[in-house]
């Protein structure tokens, strides 16, 4: 039972390991989650991260509810918001994160997986909020990005209901990008990390940060905050590199400065 957390050429694999329990998260893995992100953040080497789970029946279930439901708090824990930040809890992680769903996703996996960038299911996939039927809310996000990414009736069935839908119904209404054969997955996943990490890595950032800001700014303000950065970026290395390799006829060697 673990987070593993694997880099090979600027693109971390992070694992939740735990497939006896569907890849439940109990604390111990709730924190070594949290690890794994704030390393990705902070980590210069890391220029993409793809999430998964182990096995092949589960991405994530959601809280271990064995663990967390009914245990004591104290109330003064309502207030340490900055404790074990998780990437669909508020940290902020720039870098750009893929999703790779092998299987169930369900609560707290799918709250993750809305927390996530871009995401590629196996055909095996269902996804659900099934958080009242057992009286409680799809937190960490659940109640508000799925309102941002499905149409309102259709993100509204999901959170009133609880019930599930399969990967090719997730892929109509846009929850995730492709559905490929389970054999096929990571392949796909890090395919893809592989396209994103061949870009320069501020760019990159700079990009998501902007995108996921202008839901929450008006147009005027991100097309000046978009005047703003790239003005920065101009004087990048990578931006001069990137120039260099275009007239040389060779790929660019970007270094994230």
């Amino acid at each position: 039972m673990s987070i593993d957390f694997d880099l090979t050429d600027g693109v971390a694999v992070i694992t939740i390991n735990r497939p006896e329990r569907r890849n439940a998260l109990d604390a111990e893995h709730y924190q070594g989650l949290s690890d794994a992100w704030t390393r990705v953040r902070d980590d210069p080497g890391v220029r993409v991260a793809v999430i998964t789970g182990a096995g092949d029946k589960a991405f994530c279930a959601g809280a271990d509810l064995k663990s967390w439901v009914g245990r004591d708090q104290e109330l003064s824990e309502l207030w340490l918001t900055q404790k074990g930040q998780l990437l669909n809890r508020g940290l902020e992680v720039w870098k750009p994160v893929i999703a790779a769903i092998n299987g169930f996703c369900i609560g707290g996996g799918m709250t993750l997986m809305l927390a996530t960038d871009v995401r590629v299911a196996s055909e095996n996939a269902a996804f659900s909020l099934a958080e009242v039927k057992r009286g409680i809310i799809a937190a960490n996000g659940g109640t508000q990005r799925i309102m941002q990414q499905m149409p309102y009736c259709v993100a509204m069935e999901m959170l009133l209901t609880g019930d599930s839908i399969d990967a090719e119904t997730a892929a109509r209404w846009g929850l995730v990008n492709r559905v490929v054969p389970l054999s096929d997955l990571m392949d796909a996943a890090l395919e893809m990390a592989g396209l994103i990490a061949a870009n320069a890595p501020l760019a990159l950032q700079a990009a998501k940060e902007l995108a996921v800001r202008s839901r929450d700014m008006s147009l005027a303000e991100g097309l000046r905050m978009e005047q703003m950065v790239n003005r920065i970026l101009h004087h990048s290395e990578d931006t001069r590199e990137a120039k260099e390799a275009f007239a040389e006829k060779r790929k660019p060697d970007f270094k994230g400065k």
